[in-house]
């Protein structure tokens, strides 16, 4: 047991420096690509640190064969939501608090609160329809896979071409790999990017490998560990970023890197879930739909009263706690 926490210590490690590189050079390439700060955060950061957890859903549904698989690439696609919207948002709160920042209602202005709203609003249609579907059963259910996946490309294409006044080149730090380089070539950008992007991957990996060899000892079913355990470590990168932006004054990019990455998680992993699986829940998975609506409505409600600060944010944690003893009860 203590071998795998020190194991679990050292992937975490390896994953915020990939992390800290990964940050950096997507900002960049978004500077070069000419793409706007929040679509940075909410497309580009969030596809990049998504695409591990939609790998592992493609692999438990699409290649898995047995009632096990199905059901774990089920829980991950219910339980990466879950994560984000209780203890990514909670840790984005409790850094605030503890860089001496701001809160995240009045860092952020008037407009920006208006986004991040309608981000949760696209969230709470498209989580509730999947949630729904988890309840009935009826022939053509696979083919409305198909429907989330316009829904992401949808909310993509908005969100590359609405405006944004902000601009990254404003306070981006200097490349990575090219410190002495005062306007490095993207080409350089996307190497440090990719290149943290892939250890971010390798290193989650390990993380997930070395949580799921705790599941004995927990005595916990596959698909808890997939609904419970699992999510926390793959969608640790995403925390981390917002961990990184918090500490740099960019409560923006760390608040939409993580309602982008939700956005995600609720459109093609559950399409690949829908699309590939019976997608009926049981009593753990209606749990955790209902919890993550309600946060995300929560969200929702905050963010259009203005009344978004950090400790509330931080109290979004106090969710996953009451999902973790419903689970236990």
């Amino acid at each position: 047991m203590l071998t795998e926490c020190l194991y679990l210590l050292a992937w975490a490690a390896l994953i915020y420096l990939s992390c800290e590189y990964f940050v950096n050079g997507i900002e960049w390439v978004g500077l070069r690509w000419g793409v706007t700060e929040s679509a940075v955060g909410s497309v580009l950061a969030a596809f990049g640190t998504a695409l591990p957890e939609s790998v592992v859903t493609f692999v438990a549904v699409v290649l898995g064969h047995s009632r096990d698989a199905k059901q774990i690439g089920i829980g991950a696609a219910l339980g990466g939501p879950l994560v984000l919207s209780t203890i990514a948002y909670s840790v984005v709160g409790v850094c605030v608090l503890a860089f001496g920042r701001r809160a995240p209602g009045a860092m952020l202005r008037g407009a920006d609160l208006e986004r991040l709203a309608g981000d949760q609003a696209w969230f709470l249609v498209i989580f509730a329809a999947k949630a729904a579907l988890g309840f009935i059963a009826f022939a053509f259910k696979p083919w409305l896979g198909l429907v989330f996946l316009l829904a992401y490309c949808l909310y993509t294409w908005r969100e590359m071409t609405r405006p944004d006044t902000a601009g990254l080149e404003l306070d981006i730090e200097p490349l990575k790999i090219r410190p002495g380089t005062p306007s490095p070539a993207v080409g350089w950008a996307l190497l440090q990017t990719v290149t943290a992007l892939v250890v971010t991957y390798l290193a989650s990996q390990l993380f997930v490998r070395e949580l799921q060899s705790l599941q004995p000892a927990l005595a916990l079913s596959p698909q808890l560990t997939a609904l419970l355990l699992t999510p926390i470590a793959t969608e640790l990168p995403e925390t981390l970023n917002a961990v990184i932006w918090v500490r740099q004054g960019k409560t923006r990019l760390a608040l939409g890197n993580i309602s982008g990455a939700m956005l995600i998680q609720a459109t093609i992993p559950s399409a690949l879930g829908i699309a590939f699986t019976p997608w009926m829940f049981d009593r753990p998975l209606a749990i955790a739909a209902c919890l993550t609506f309600a946060s995300i409505a929560l969200m929702w409600v905050l963010l259009k009263l203005q009344r978004l600060s950090a400790r509330a944010l931080a109290a979004f944690g106090a969710l996953y706690v009451v999902f973790a003893v419903l689970i236990a009860w």
